[in-house]
């Protein structure tokens, strides 16, 4: 394990002081601040013919903060990854709304109405207006590194009853072919698809069936490669009780403890998407030592976007075993995952949207260098975001020998 006594009290200072702009005599250093969004995406991405995403983007706390207009409402995320759930889902409801105007829907809702459902608490825990919507989360997260929340069931599952009458079912089929998360928190989307679902399951009406009179590509299945598409595969036909077992004797397997494997299972941060990527994504580091460290670490997310976070984290590692070098140990050093690879190499785990160039990011950089010094073996290390960082950042980090690898969410192929 790495260790680094200074790192917390640094990270403390990290996480108030990277928001304003900090001066010193010969060091330049950035602040966090709003940028355009077509900064960040190509110009057929920032609009549609049901949305269009407003022209500034906070950027604070790592992450990018989007505001989309719709023609289903409006929706606040945080993340690049939350975006490109958000513009999928407004596509899926898009293809509800055709289905819902089939002739075989139709037949379908009249069946289910002599079955009356009403949607309770149970059906989505505690569903929120817009996707996400905490600009917080990944700041928070560091202040916060062991606060865990627990609940019976994971965010979004469905009633007991409701699965015994096919509705869980239906809800995985369409989602699946429609390449959105049916255990998403946003609400909008999920009165939708619990729509669509209900009559499925009454009706007995399959996507192929409801959507073929559609046409215009509604009935098409998503393409998926590789990992994303054993993770989609299994999502669609597991039911979450099946998803928890799985996950429970994996984690064991792998030497978690079992009140860190109930808390994980328990945290109503995490949905059974979430569950699925972790656990699978750690499986796929075969023999790599630390592993129990990292599940005790995600314990501690407490919202959507730093679960969203610990699972890309997970990815991150996951694509860096596949595609660079076997990972062989992970540590937590203070707020940071660190890995250790076969190659000699030191992966540092920070999928940040955006990153900045500030007193306390030097300080912190510098600190995690100095800690290898006395290692005989000359470690090389390198920086792992999902996005990118300024280019003055990118400059000063790789001058302290750190090497930044951008976009890995592409290179990795994360499961959003």
């Amino acid at each position: 394990m790495y260790h680094s006594v200074t790192v917390i009290l640094i990270l403390g200072l990290f996480f108030f002081s990277s928001a304003q702009t900090s001066y010193a005599t010969d060091t330049q250093y950035e602040q966090f601040a709003e940028r355009k969004i077509a900064d960040i995406l190509p110009a057929d991405k920032i609009s549609g013919e049901h949305y269009k995403i407003r022209e500034t983007v906070p950027t604070y706390g790592f992450m990018d903060h989007f505001t989309v207009d719709s023609d289903y409402g409006i929706f606040e995320v945080t993340g690049d990854a939350a975006l490109r759930k958000l513009l999928r889902e407004i596509s899926a409801l898009t293809a509800f709304k055709k289905v819902e105007n089939t002739e075989a829907f139709g037949k379908a809702l009249i069946a289910s109405a002599k079955q009356p459902l009403v949607f309770g608490e149970n059906l989505v825990t505690n569903p929120v207006d817009t996707v996400t919507g905490i600009p917080k989360g990944v700041a928070r997260l560091f202040m916060n590194a062991y606060a865990s929340v627990t609940s019976k069931k994971q965010t979004g599952e469905d009633s007991t009853a409701e699965s015994m009458l096919s509705l869980s079912k239906y809800k995985r089929e369409y989602a699946y072919n429609l390449g959105v998360d049916v255990y998403s928190s946003n609400s909008v989307f999920q009165k939708e698809l619990n729509r669509v679902g209900w009559a499925a399951a009454v009706g007995n009406l399959s996507f192929s069936a409801a959507t073929a009179p559609v046409g215009g590509g509604v009935g098409m299945a998503i393409s998926y490669t590789g990992f994303a598409q054993t993770m989609n595969d299994y999502l669609r036909d597991e039911p979450p009780s099946r998803i928890r077992m799985d996950a429970q004797e994996k984690l064991l397997s792998i030497g978690v403890a079992k009140d860190d494997i109930k808390n994980f299972l328990e945290n109503k941060a995490f949905t059974p998407r979430h569950t699925v990527v972790i656990v699978n994504s750690l499986m796929k580091l075969k023999d790599a030592a630390g592993r129990d460290s990292f599940i005790k670490f995600a314990n501690s997310a407490s919202d959507e976007e730093q679960a969203n976070f610990m699972m890309n984290i997970a990815e991150t590692m996951r694509g860096y075993q596949e595609t660079v070098s076997p990972v062989k140990e992970i540590s937590i050093d203070a707020a940071l995952v660190i890995a250790k690879a076969e190659n000699n190499s030191v992966p540092i785990l920070f999928p940040l949207d955006y990153g900045v160039w500030t007193e306390s990011t030097e300080a912190i950089f510098k600190n995690i260098v100095a800690s290898f010094k006395s290692q005989a073996d000359k470690p090389q290390f390198e920086l792992l975001v999902a996005g990118t960082v300024s280019p003055l950042a990118k400059k000063n980090i790789e001058q302290l020998g750190i090497k930044v690898t951008e976009k890995v969410s592409e290179k990795a192929g994360f499961v959003d």
